[in-house]
C-alpha cells in the first residue's frame, strides 16, 4: 500500500510555482503527513490553494524586530533617563548641556535649561522708610452706659428710635411724675407753714428783747424765745430740702442722655414698671466719636514708643480691617499702660481716632499700625525680590551684560510690599522680583520690555521646548511609519 501511495505523494507537474514557492522542511512522518493532506486538498473541486501560515508568521516576527530596532534609535536621542541627574547636578548640568553638547544640539531639556530666562526687574531706590508697628486691636467706646431709671414708677414714653444719634442731655423716656409733683406740693406746703411759724417766733423774739431791755419780762423767758426760733430755722431748712429732693425726683423722671453717642435696641417697652434694680436698664448707650482702639505690643518696642512720648510727639496710628488691606481711620496714640502684662510680655496701648466717617465700631477687631519713626535715605527694594535661602536673606542682582548673581543682603524694616537693605546692596543696582525660581549665578536672563513688542520670555521657552519635543515625536512617528512600510513592501 506505501508503494502505491508514494507516486501520488509526488507533485503534479502542472503545478510548479506552488511547489517552487514552498520552503524546504526535513522529511520526516509530519511532512508526509502535510503533503498528503495538501494532495488532497489540491485534488478537490474548487482546486484553491489554502493561505500559507508560516509566511504570516514571519511577516509579523519582521514588524516586531523593526518595532524593536526603531524604539532603540528613539530611546538612544532622548536619554529620558539623564533629565534627573542634570535637574540634581547643576554643575553637570551646565557641563553637559551647553551649547556645544549633544545633548542641547538634540533639542533636549539641556538646551532649555541654558537659554535666557524671563525675568522682572526693579532698581533699588534711596527712600523714607516708616518704621511701623504692627499689632491686633479692638475699638473701645469712650463711653458705653446702659441707661437706667433712678426711681421706681411706670414707663410712660420712650423718645429715640433704635439706633438713633443722640447729644448729652436729649430726653430718651419719661416716667410717670405725677406721684413725685404731689410730694413736692405737699413739701412746699409744709415749708410754707415752718416760715410762717419761723417769722412769729422772730417777732416774739424782737418783742421780748425790748421788754427785757425795760427790765419788764424775765430773761429765761427771752432765751426760750431764742431757741424756738432756732428750732423753727431747722424745720425750715429740712423743708427746703424735701422740697428740693421731690425737684429731684421730677427730674428723674426725665431719663436723659448722660453722653453723646448711638442708641442700642430697646429692653423696655412704655407701660412697665421700672425700677433702679432692673439689668438690663432701659438701653444702651454707645459714644462712637471719638472713639479709641486698644491693642498690645511687645515690651521690647516699648523703649521706642516711650522716647518719642516723652519728647511730646504725636504718633499716628492707622486702623485697618481685619484682612489688613483696607484704611479705616486714623488717629494718634493716647497713652500707654501703667504695667506689663507678665504672662504675654506685652503692654497695652489706647489710641484715639476722630471716626468722623463712622468707619470703626465698637468691638471691631482691626490691625493697628504704629508709626515709631522715620528711617531717612535707606535703599528701598520690593519684598518680593529679597529671597531666603542657606546663606540667609539675598537678592538677584542683575549685572550690565543680562546676567545675575547672588548678592546676600541684610534686611532692616519691611512695609508692606517695601523692605529697607541695610547692607549689601546700593542704591541704583537692579533686582529680580519676579521669575527667580528658574536663576543661579551666573543665568542669563531677559526683560520682557527690552524684548520684541508681543514676544514673551516664558512663553518663547516653553514654546521652542514643546517645539523640539513635537519635532522629535513626529519624526520618531514617521521613522516608525517609514520602516513599517519598508516591511510591507518586503
Amino acid at each position: 500500500m506505501d508503494e502505491q501511495q508514494k507516486p501520488l505523494d509526488t507533485p503534479r507537474n502542472d503545478e510548479p510555482a506552488q511547489a517552487s514557492r514552498t520552503p524546504s522542511a526535513p522529511t520526516g512522518p509530519q511532512d508526509t503527513h502535510g503533503t498528503r493532506a495538501n494532495h488532497g486538498t489540491q485534488g478537490s473541486p474548487g482546486g484553491n490553494p489554502p493561505p500559507q501560515k508560516p509566511r504570516g508568521r514571519s511577516r509579523a516576527l519582521g514588524l516586531l524586530v523593526v518595532a524593536l530596532i526603531v524604539a532603540g534609535i528613539v530611546i538612544a536621542r532622548w536619554h529620558p533617563w539623564s533629565a534627573g541627574s542634570g535637574a540634581a547636578a547643576p554643575g553637570a548640568a551646565s557641563g553637559a548641556g551647553g551649547p556645544g553638547s549633544p545633548m542641547a544640539r538634540r533639542g533636549g531639556p539641556g538646551a532649555f535649561a541654558n537659554m535666557p530666562q524671563p525675568v522682572h526687574v526693579a532698581t533699588a531706590s534711596p527712600g523714607d522708610m516708616p518704621i511701623v508697628i504692627t499689632a491686633l486691636g479692638t475699638v473701645t467706646p469712650l463711653a458705653n452706659v446702659t441707661v437706667r431709671t433712678q426711681l421706681s414708677g411706670t414707663l410712660q414714653s420712650v423718645n429715640f428710635k433704635e439706633g438713633q444719634m443722640v447729644k448729652q442731655g436729649d430726653v430718651l423716656a419719661q416716667v410717670d411724675p405725677r406721684p413725685y409733683e404731689i410730694s413736692l406740693a405737699n413739701a412746699e406746703g409744709q415749708l410754707a407753714r415752718d416760715e410762717a411759724l419761723l417769722a412769729t417766733a422772730r417777732l416774739d423774739l424782737k418783742r421780748y428783747q425790748t421788754l427785757l431791755s425795760q427790765d419788764s419780762i424775765a430773761s429765761q423767758q427771752v432765751d426760750t424765745q431764742a431757741s424756738l426760733v432756732k428750732q423753727y430755722e431747722g424745720t425750715v431748712k429740712s423743708d427746703r430740702a424735701n422740697v428740693a429732693t421731690f425737684k429731684l425726683d421730677l427730674a428723674y423722671a426725665r431719663i436723659t442722655a448722660p453722653a453723646s453717642g448711638r442708641v442700642g435696641l430697646r429692653q423696655v417697652d412704655p407701660g412697665n414698671y421700672v425700677t433702679p434694680s432692673d439689668t438690663n436698664g432701659i438701653v444702651v448707650l454707645t459714644q462712637i466719636q471719638p472713639i479709641s482702639v486698644v491693642f498690645t505690643t511687645s515690651e521690647d518696642n516699648l523703649p521706642a514708643i516711650m522716647k518719642q512720648l516723652h519728647t511730646g510727639t504725636k504718633m499716628s496710628v492707622t486702623a485697618y480691617d481685619r484682612s489688613n488691606t483696607t484704611s479705616l481711620e486714623g488717629g494718634y496714640l493716647e497713652t500707654v499702660d501703667n504695667q506689663i502684662d507678665t504672662t504675654t510680655g506685652t503692654v497695652k496701648l489706647r489710641a484715639l481716632f476722630p471716626n468722623t466717617g463712622l468707619g470703626l465700631f465698637p468691638n471691631q477687631f482691626v490691625n493697628a499700625r504704629l508709626l515709631v519713626d522715620v528711617l531717612k535715605n535707606a535703599v528701598i527694594v520690593p519684598t518680593s525680590a529679597v529671597l531666603n535661602g542657606s546663606m540667609g536673606q539675598f537678592v538677584y542682582v542683575v549685572k550690565p551684560d543680562n546676567t545675575v548673581t547672588v548678592r546676600p543682603v541684610k534686611v532692616g524694616p519691611v512695609d508692606g510690599e517695601r523692605s529697607s537693605i541695610k547692607s549689601g546692596l546700593a542704591a541704583g543696582e537692579r533686582v529680580v522680583i519676579d521669575g527667580s525660581d528658574r536663576l543661579r549665578e551666573g543665568a542669563k536672563i531677559t526683560i520682557p520690555a527690552d524684548m520684541p513688542r508681543g514676544a514673551s520670555g516664558g512663553r518663547g521657552a516653553s514654546g521652542a521646548y514643546a517645539a523640539s519635543g513635537a519635532s522629535g515625536a513626529s519624526g520618531a512617528h514617521g521613522h516608525r511609519r517609514h520602516a513599517s512600510q519598508a516591511a510591507a513592501n518586503q
